[in-house]
């Protein structure tokens, strides 16, 4: 993709004016979040998740792991602090397939409160059990601080759940088990280097354990995924990454057409034949009790 396309094409996403933010979160919608599709099944599978599941979602996007939990008929809360568009998407996807209906796979969206924080997280309504699966389904690992800003957000929301109720934390794997990371470390390169958050930086193996203990949570298993990328085109491919935001740093510290152009030039050796990019990765999941 030549310069020219990287700035037409992407001039709608990472930071770009709030009147453009809805294209990102589409871009998320539509390109993205199926990455992950084969982490909610795994996961759902093993906590046979359905008609007695009251699941709360943290950090739920546009509520594609919702959707799929609220099919098997669980009764799901999705919260979505820090964007709005992506709530909306959630929101629409949700009504349209008749999730708000009351009874098994009713659904309940939120911003979790004014100032994007938790206090707004609705609890059970009166008469009806706690929760008892929450899921962080938004990967740790490859941003400097997420992990810390998760423990804290699991120990705001864990008292609203039932004694012992599992709790899902996801990472990105090992670097050498995820060619997407070679595509990655364009963020890490670019981004400014004494940022000590926000920017990139390698999977660590115990990054899920160590959320779960600074959330005094209870480790009680985990597994592995294969979560391969695969894209229509390099163009598919960029758009999908950047609506991610494991680039903004990047694109803080230069411009979105440099990091476009750099994005693009390190996914050539994933592109095939046909146009298409296709990278293999492995997420891991951990499951936690709460106390």
């Amino acid at each position: 993709m030549t310069p020219t396309l990287v700035r037409r094409h992407l001039s709608h996403v990472a930071h770009a004016p709030r009147a453009d933010r809805g294209a990102r979160a589409r871009d998320w919608s539509e390109i993205q979040e199926r990455m992950l599709v084969p982490v909610y099944e795994a996961v759902y599978e093993r906590l046979e998740v359905g008609s007695g599941t009251r699941l709360l979602g943290l950090e739920c996007g546009s509520g594609l792991a919702l959707l799929m939990a609220a099919s098997r008929g669980a009764a799901v809360t999705g919260v979505e602090p820090r964007d709005p568009a992506r709530l909306a998407l959630a929101r629409d996807r949700l009504l349209r397939s008749g999730g708000q209906r009351r009874g098994p796979g009713t659904a309940r969206l939120t911003d979790g409160g004014m100032d994007g924080g938790m206090d707004g997280v609705p609890g059970a309504a009166p008469g009806e059990p706690a929760y008892n699966v929450i899921t962080a389904f938004q990967p740790i690992g490859c941003t400097a601080g997420d992990s810390a800003g998760l423990s804290t957000l699991l120990r705001s929301v864990t008292p609203l759940a039932e004694p012992g109720s599992c709790v899902v934390l996801v990472g990105w794997g090992p670097p050498e088990r995820c060619t997407t990371s070679a595509v990655l470390r364009v963020a890490a390169k670019l981004a400014d280097p004494l940022r000590s958050t926000g920017s990139w930086r390698a999977a660590l193996r115990d990054d899920l354990e160590e959320v779960a203990q600074r959330a005094g949570l209870r480790p009680d298993g985990s597994g592995r995924v294969a979560c391969p990328f695969g894209y229509s085109d390099a163009e598919s491919a960029v758009r999908g990454l950047l609506s991610t935001g494991l680039f903004d740093a990047a694109v803080e510290a230069t411009d979105l057409t440099q990091v476009g152009k750099e994005m693009t030039e390190a996914l050539q050796p994933y592109v095939r034949s046909d146009g298409t990019v296709w990278m293999p990765n492995v997420f891991r999941y951990l499951i936690a009790r709460t106390p």
